[in-house]
């Protein structure tokens, strides 16, 4: 037996190895385990560990795709009442200590950061302990965790061009976000989809998501306008709400007879489904989401989220806005325009197509991979 545990000891201590930290939402855990999963297509025998936050997503969603996670005892600042931030200061300390002991019992031969709590600390430590640390830059906007840790990083993955002003322009390399596993399958067509949700492939589809927590105005848009969409039944909808908003929605639906052309639900599991089925898809500007619309080139109608930090999701739909390659509602308007501009967008083919090809140009495929060697390069170093 203690053999068997010398020669595993061994066996990790020759292997490359790879801390990769960071989540809180679904558009920072699925891109990190792209990024994973391209580190083993390169090298199976690397050995990588995930760094996330108690409590959150990822740590559901790591282990389920494979991998090992630790836990941090990190929370977010609150912005609007600093009184409050004692405690988060107090845990930010516990987190550093711990991410000092995951590291030296871990022994990465680089770290990195893809954003969230978690990373923030995680790759502070690993460059105080000299360890090369990778940044993965999301969004057109940099936060302020990035740009202290970019002082420290070796390389900075970033997805938008421009993004010298808040970096030193050679470390960062142009990649683009890496998108979810498998909604790159080309075998499935849109007939299949459409039939998937139940619904007629030869009406157009519109696809609304709000993140997988789901988006406040986005739902009350629909709520408000659920006449409109039983006013046009040559339109189906496919309708994300999001956990924290779906028992209200059902119960408000239950006041209405059954609506045809309306399907409601959670969560999508299968967004290659989704996306696969939609003419025309409704969403917030989450950076991760854009790149699989680009990728997709999926004709899109951009909602911003106004509480996320420097306003970063209004900044990511305007370069796709000024490009001819998205819609832009602002939140604040949502109510009286999101419908009647998703009804009218979707049933003109000529608009479709052209925010298909103008979305297509901006694609930046095979991030994952790109990302991966830059990894991959540093453990070289």
């Amino acid at each position: 037996m203690n053999r068997r545990k010398v020669r595993m000891r061994k066996s990790l201590k020759d292997r490359m190895r790879v801390i990769i930290s960071g989540g809180g939402t679904g558009g920072h855990i699925f891109p990190a385990i792209s990024i994973a999963n391209a580190i083993k297509e390169i090298d199976p025998d690397a050995a990588i560990l995930f760094v996330g936050a108690e409590g959150k997503m990822e740590m559901r969603v790591v282990p389920e795709a494979g991998y090992q996670i630790v836990g941090l005892p990190i929370a977010g600042f609150n912005r609007k009442q600093l009184w409050k931030n004692f405690k988060v200061i107090y845990l930010l300390i516990r987190s550093q200590l711990k991410a000092r002991r995951i590291i030296k019992n871990f022994k990465p031969h680089v770290a990195v950061g893809v954003g969230g709590y978690a990373s923030g600390p995680t790759l502070k430590v690993a460059g105080g302990m000299n360890i090369p640390t990778l940044i993965q830059e999301q969004n057109s906007y940099a936060g302020v965790t990035n740009k202290l840790l970019a002082k420290g990083a070796k390389k900075i993955c970033v997805a938008y061009e421009g993004m010298e002003k808040f970096f030193p322009e050679d470390k960062i390399v142009l990649t683009g976000n890496p998108v979810r596993q498998g909604l790159l399958d080309q075998s499935l067509t849109r007939d299949e989809a459409v039939k998937h949700f139940g619904f007629d492939p030869k009406k157009k589809t519109i696809l609304i998501v709000g993140g997988s927590l789901g988006a406040g105005s986005i739902n009350h848009a629909l709520q408000h306008n659920i006449q409109m969409i039983k006013d046009h039944p040559e339109v189906q909808f496919i309708w994300q709400t999001g956990k924290l908003y779906f028992d209200k929605i059902a119960k408000r639906l239950e006041k209405e007879s059954k609506i045809e052309n309306l399907n409601v639900m959670t969560f999508i599991k299968d967004m290659n489904m989704a996306y696969t089925a939609a003419d025309l898809v409704v969403s917030r500007a989450g950076a991760s989401s854009i790149s699989e619309f680009c990728l997709l080139h999926k004709a899109v109608i951009l909602v911003p989220s106004p509480n996320v930090a420097e306003d970063h999701q209004t900044k990511n739909a305007m370069v796709l806005v000024n490009k001819g390659a998205a819609i832009y509602i602002n939140d604040k308007e949502v109510d009286e325009k999101l419908l009647p501009t998703a009804i009218q967008t979707v049933m003109d083919d000529k608009k479709l197509q052209e925010l298909k090809a103008n979305i297509a140009k901006l694609e930046l495929p095979d991030s994952a991979r790109i990302i991966a060697e830059e990894v991959i390069k540093l453990t070289e170093k």
